[in-house]
């Protein structure tokens, strides 16, 4: 005898199609999560501290491969162009931002090298600095109270002075921006004792 009540048929349970589809969207979502992972772009790594107004070229750089978000931000290889210049410091082992190069036409910056009595420890090529000075007042004997000259510079290289008269000053190589070359070199000549403060101790 046949049974008059008719069987639900299996894969007519909604539940159990949907469970179905989730599991589909799961599966999917792991495996694009892991490729996407083992993606990798080539960019350059800096091989040694590049100060801003450097001219660099590929021999200043590594290529690494990086499996990370916003790689667009970095420097690829075939972006480098021929004359370009660092338009901010890049220390050595960073990744290379896009921002950090530019055109030599567009750099705002110059080297200029000034004297100074005492070097902090710790500051050296690519520290971010503060040159103070302490003027002479207009009775040539006295100084002013010292105060800020250039609040955002970089150490280029530090280089003891030769020669006898010179045993208490060091030449340092800065890199200031071109608009306060002026202030600088008549701070210079107007007999001014310039300080080497490592940016923000002096504020």
């Amino acid at each position: 005898m046949m049974s008059s009540r008719a069987h639900r048929p299996f894969f007519g349970d909604l539940r159990f199609l949907i469970g179905l589809v989730l599991v589909a969207v799961s599966i999917a979502g792991v495996w694009m999560l892991v490729s996407s992972s083992r993606q990798t772009t080539p960019v350059l790594q800096a091989t040694r501290t590049v100060l801003p107004g450097e001219s660099v070229s590929a021999a200043d750089f590594q290529v690494v491969d990086v499996g990370l978000g916003g790689v667009d931000a970095y420097l690829a290889p075939q972006e480098l162009k021929s004359g370009a210049v660092a338009t901010r410091t890049v220390p050595k082992g960073e990744l290379v931002p896009s921002a950090s190069i530019g055109d030599r036409e567009a750099s705002r910056t110059t080297s200029i090298v000034v004297s100074s009595t005492a070097i902090p420890a710790g500051v050296e090529a690519g520290s971010a600095v503060e040159l103070w000075q302490a003027p002479l007042k207009d009775d040539g004997r006295t100084r002013d109270a010292p105060r800020v000259l250039v609040g955002d510079a970089v150490i280029g290289r530090v280089a003891e002075a030769e020669g006898m008269l010179s045993e208490n000053r060091t030449d340092v190589e800065v890199v200031i921006d071109r608009a306060d070359v002026a202030e600088v070199l008549a701070a210079i000549t107007g007999g001014s004792v310039i300080s080497i403060i490592p940016a923000g101790a002096g504020s």
